[in-house]
């Protein structure tokens, strides 16, 4: 067994899946499903009274619409104390342009601020491996924090902060436009929403949110404390590719 399908196998016996089914007519059903999944993936067909859809063009203008953003907030951004506290770089977001997926999440930690790309420490490989088990890459989806530095020692960004950084966040999601947002952790989920529920209150529900659902779930790093509660996010992310297929 290579390494890469025994890390697969063993990310999802941490999420409760048990066992893979080996038999020939199970064999043919995932073929069937994949065949599915790559079909739902594919552009339509343009029409034949129309010309065919510019999808370079389309990328390439989200794609500069983030860069425009990008630049506006600037590579030294000094809007919010945090440019005076230690941070080595602003953390904008990275991804597919036009992802009908986005996770957002709370603010970059020490290897992000390093970086400069977000969830790149041990959380954001977990992250990643969330992202491969609804079969999906990294690359297919859009990563971004509501702060875009680090607060020192990794504190709860402060209210300040998020008023000056937010609203380029905003602008983030209205650009890639993204079916689905999942919010990772409380914070984010609290600041996405308004609300100071709990996340534990409502993880697993679906909101409405700028022509997106969004969706609240654990945030990796809390899963790496807390291997058990993997479960809830596979069930929140099962729910999350429902939704990308249409299932629902």
């Amino acid at each position: 067994m290579n390494e890469e399908l025994k890390a697969h196998l063993e990310f999802f016996e941490e999420l409760g899946i048990e066992g893979v089914r080996l038999e020939p007519q199970w064999r043919t059903r995932a073929e069937v499903e994949n065949e599915d999944e790559a079909r739902a993936l594919e552009p339509s067909a343009p029409s034949a009274a129309l010309p065919e859809a510019p999808v370079v063009e389309l990328f390439t203008s989200s794609a500069a619409a983030l860069q425009a953003i990008r630049q506006d907030l600037g590579a030294d951004c000094s809007r919010c104390k945090l440019h005076t506290l230690g941070r080595t770089q602003v953390v904008f977001g990275v991804g597919n342009p036009d992802a009908d997926l986005m996770f957002v999440g709370e603010a970059p930690g020490a290897d992000e601020d390093v970086q400069g790309e977000p969830f790149v420490g041990r959380a954001g490989q977990l992250l990643t491996k969330i992202i491969e088990a609804i079969s999906l890459k990294r690359e297919d989806v859009y990563i971004a924090n509501v702060i875009k530095c680090r607060p020192p020692g990794n504190r709860n960004p402060e209210p300040d902060e998020v008023e000056q950084c937010e609203p380029f966040l905003f602008r983030q999601i209205d650009t890639v436009k993204p079916k689905v947002v999942v919010a990772l952790g409380k914070f984010a989920a609290q600041c996405l929403l308004r609300t100071n529920d709990p996340i534990t209150r409502i993880r697993g529900r679906e909101f409405k949110y700028r022509d997106a659902i969004l969706m609240p779930t654990y945030h990796p790093a809390y899963l790496l404390r807390t291997p058990s509660a993997k479960r809830e996010v596979w069930e929140d992310m099962k729910r999350v590719r429902a939704i990308l297929r249409g299932d629902i």
